[in-house]
This record gives structure tokens, sequence and C-alpha cells, in this order.
């Protein structure tokens, strides 16, 4: 922790599109790396890596696009202290306005002897090698030292030096394997500062990977410790269990900052949008309890937090929502929930009820929350009204037949007056057909946010659960079905969707009328 009057600037560099784009199930076209590049510009990050250039032409190319069209901040490449890698990464960043080349090697112990077959004096042979040819091309250069945390303390220091001599201005210190704590690492950076020669005319940075969930904080140590660049990415992810996620580690400074006394460039408004962007150009959600971006990261669904937040939102929020990109705090009406939260809710939505009726509105919706996972302002307005809870849809029968590369799925459904429909369609896989057999049946049709099953229990007992979630008018519509079979408990989850909207059309017009 620094104890200036001015908070110290900390570097963003943001590198989804390289560590996070090389891991498995986040690869991305070229285009949608380039889409990507510019709103991580509009999100206010310093250094963009934009990718390794050397490891593929489609890689090279959207490099190559980025540093031509994203103009307002540094756009950087990685490269092993390689010729080839360097020369692609210098042709790649021809036209970039801001080019940095970040050159690596492996330092360790283990590194040395296993991967590289070299010796130290070989490491810093190269290290020397590499930076000064990145530097006969662009005066920005990075180094890194590959799994720095399991180097010996002295040859670190002789390899920045060297490094540093040869024209670095950068100096990264990953902890490639996740292995450090916080206390190691905010201690290495103090050392690295104190015995490098030149250390006071160069940025040292940290690159901290997840192994052990302690990326975020091992980042913050080396902040503590000195270091004045983070490389993380939005969402955290990266190779095996991710990186520091940018929005966590950004808002701990910001929340923090009378500790930190540090600041960052980022725009922190625009968090929430640009996690939501990477989630639909990955297809790859990020879970509901997740910092900062997660669905429940300002929602309070318990009786008790419900009340403090009632009376005073800083009893259970540290940061306001508006900060990150959400429009409000939630207060979910479910079944933890509480008789302050409901009466809240319905004192917003016009209505000042009895204690009777509250109770009895109170009751039903406790009532409701059995069948579906919250209880919505459109329910309670029924609710107040006297409107009664039907069955919905329900299922009745599913089956599924595979031929070829397609799926035909068939479903027998209850109508909410209990007729019978039958109805089958096709569809990429099983998951589709069914989908489009629930719309085709129930005349109702929206477009998936998102979708993610998963067991309930173990052995026999075991039970799949499924989460759909659907953005129908700016409101997001959640549905939970459970059944033994994972594909029932998806149709359940769909038909959960369908019913609630069936309901609120039928009662919009009507509720206009009373309110108006």
């Amino acid at each position: 922790m620094t104890n200036a009057a001015t908070p110290a600037r900390v570097r963003i560099f943001d590198t989804s599109l390289r560590d996070g784009e090389q891991s498995p199930g986040f690869t991305m076209s070229g285009a949608q790396k380039v889409l990507f590049a510019h709103a991580l510009a509009d999100l206010g990050v310093d250094v963009i890596e934009a990718g390794f250039p050397n490891s593929s032409p489609a890689d090279f190319n959207a490099v190559q696009t980025i540093a031509r069209e994203v103009r307002t901040t540094t756009i950087a490449t990685l490269a092993r202290c390689h010729p080839a890698d360097i020369e692609a990464c210098a042709r790649s960043l021809q036209n970039a306005a801001a080019p940095r080349i970040h050159t690596f090697i492996s330092t360790s112990p283990l590194h040395r002897e296993h991967k590289l077959g070299m010796s130290k004096a070989q490491v810093i042979e190269h290290t020397i090698m590499g930076v000064e040819l990145a530097r006969r091309h662009v005066d920005d250069v990075e180094f890194s030292a590959e799994d720095a945390l399991r180097t010996e303390r002295e040859f670190l220091v002789e390899v920045f030096n060297a490094a540093v001599e040869a024209g670095a201005r950068t100096l990264n210190v990953p902890d490639t394997v996740g292995y450090t704590t916080p206390a190691e690492i905010r201690a290495l950076f103090e050392y690295l500062r104190a015995n490098v020669r030149g250390g006071n005319d160069v940025v040292f940075s940290a690159h901290c990977h997840n192994d052990l969930g302690l990326a975020v904080a091992n980042s913050l140590a080396a902040i503590e410790g000195g270091a004045r660049q983070v490389e993380c990415t939005i969402n955290g992810i990266g190779e095996r269990a991710g990186n520091a996620a940018l929005e966590e580690l950004v808002m701990a400074m910001k929340v923090r900052g009378a500790y930190y006394n540090v600041d960052t460039g980022i725009d922190t408004p625009k968090l929430l949008a640009t996690s939501r962007l990477l989630s639909r150009i990955t297809g790859i959600q990020v879970q509901r309890n997740k910092a900062i971006v997660g669905a429940n990261a300002f929602a309070h669904e318990s009786g008790i937090h419900q009340h403090g937040m009632l009376k005073n939102r800083d009893t259970y929020e540290i940061m306001h929502p508006q900060d990150v990109g959400w429009s409000d705090s939630q207060l979910v009406l479910g079944r933890h929930s509480g008789r302050a939260a409901v009466a809240d809710r319905l004192r917003q939505l016009g209505y000042v009820l009895e204690d009777a009726q509250l109770d009895q509105v109170i009751a039903e919706a406790k009532a409701l929350t059995q069948t579906q996972h919250v209880v919505s302002d459109r329910d309670l307005q029924r609710l107040v009204e006297g409107e009664s809870f039907g069955p919905g849809w329900r299922i009745a029968a599913l089956s599924l037949t595979d031929y070829g590369h397609r799926t035909r799925a068939h479903v027998d459904l209850s109508d909410p007056d209990g007729r019978h429909v039958i109805q089958s369609a096709e569809g990429d896989g099983p998951v589709a057909a069914l989908f489009a057999a629930l719309a085709q049946a129930t005349g109702v049709d929206f477009e998936l946010e998102s979708y993610e099953v998963h067991s309930m229990g173990v052995g026999r007992d075991a039970r799949g659960e499924a989460n759909l979630s659907a953005r129908i008018d700016d409101e997001v519509l959640a549905g939970q079905g459970t059944s033994r079979d994972v594909l029932e408990a998806s149709a359940i989850a769909w038909l959960d969707i369908a019913n609630r909207l069936l309901r609120d059309r039928k009662v919009l017009p009507r509720l206009a009328a009373v309110n108006g």
C-alpha cells in the first residue's frame, strides 16, 4: 500500500484476446476478436494484447486488423524470444498507433531443464537477443520471465537486469501456474524493485493465474508491492482456471481506493456490457454468483438482507450497481423473502394493502414459489387483482429420435384447459428439436440468452436441473426445471418461461386500465 497523497495510476493490460482466447472453449473468429478489441478500447484499457501473430495466419490477420482499426490504446502482441516470432509481431503491428511487442522466455529451473534445455547463461543470452530485436521495431517493449514465481530470486534479478539494459520498458512477473500467495508475491515485487538496476525507470507488471483461486488477491498484493501494471481478462477467462478477472480487480481498487491509493482509467459503468459481449461471442456464460457481473451480484432474496436494504442499501452492498453497468439492485421475491420486501414492492407498484390483504398476497406468493423461481411484479399485480394461477402448459410425455445429423422431438402437452396437444419438430440436436416442438405446440417462441444443465444429488437420487433465461423487451425471464431426465428438465424450464409470457399477455391490457 502506498501513502502518497495522489493515487498512483495502475495500467490495465487486457489479455482476453491472447491468453483468454487460446483457452479451451473461448476461441474467437477474427471478426469477433476485432469486435471485442473495440469494446476493450471503449472500456478504457491501457493495453490490449491482441494475439500471438506467429501462431497462425488467422491470428496474424486479426492482430493486423485490430492494429489498424483500434487507435486509442496500445496494441501488444506476444512473441517468444525467437526471431521469427518477433518479426511476425513487427509486421502485424506496422499500422498500429501505439505498438508494443511483448516477448518472453521461461526462467524457472523446472522450465529451463524440461522445457527449454537451456542453461542460465543461455536464457540471459536469448533474453537480450529478443528484447534488442524487438526494440529495433518498436520503442515499447515488454519482457516476461515465464514461471517467474518459481524462479530463483537472484537469477530473476539477473534476467531483468539484462532485459532493462537491452531496452525493455515493462517487466512482467507472471505467476504462470497460479502457485503463489499474496504475501509471497508482494515480497517478491518489493525485492525486485529494490534490486533490479534501473527499476525506477521501468513499469513492473503482474500476470496471475487462478489455479488456487488467488489470481485477483495476488494481483492486488503485487500492486501493494509496487506493480503498476496488472495483466487480466474479462470474466477471468484464460488457460486452465483462468486469469485475474479485470472487473474484480478494477472494482477492488475503486471500492478500496482509500486503502490501495491507486486508480485506473477504466470506465466502470461499461463493465457489465463488456462482460456480456464476451459471453455472447464465446457462448459461455458467467456463473450467477460471479462477482461484479454475475446475475446475483446485486440481487437479494433473503428476508433479513432485504429488510436491511430497504432501510439503507449500504447494509448489504459495498458498491452501487450503476457503477458497473447494472440499472439497479434487485430485491428478488422468492421463498426466502420476508414481509417487508413484499410490502415495499407492492407500494412501488401503487398498492397499499390492509394487513389481512397483505398476508393473503404473501401466502399466495409463497405458494407460487413452489412452482417457479421468483415472483415477478406482474405476478404480484395478478395476485392483488384476485386472479388465480392455473396450471399452465405441462408435459405429459416426450420422446426423441436421432437420424443422421438431425433429431426429431415428439411432445405431448396438456394445455391450460387440460386438453392434450401433440407436436413434432426437427432440429440440429435434441435440445434444438425439443424447444422447436414446444414452440410450435404452445404458440410461444423466444430467444434464449442462457441455457445450463447440471446434476443435483448423487447416485440413484441424482436429478437433472435446467436453468434457462430469455430477454424479452429488456426484461430477463428465468425458468427452472428438475427431473431425472435432463431433457425433460429442460422442457419444464422452457415451459416455465412460456407460461409466464402467456399469463403476461393475457392480463396486461386489464392491468393497464386498472393502473391508468
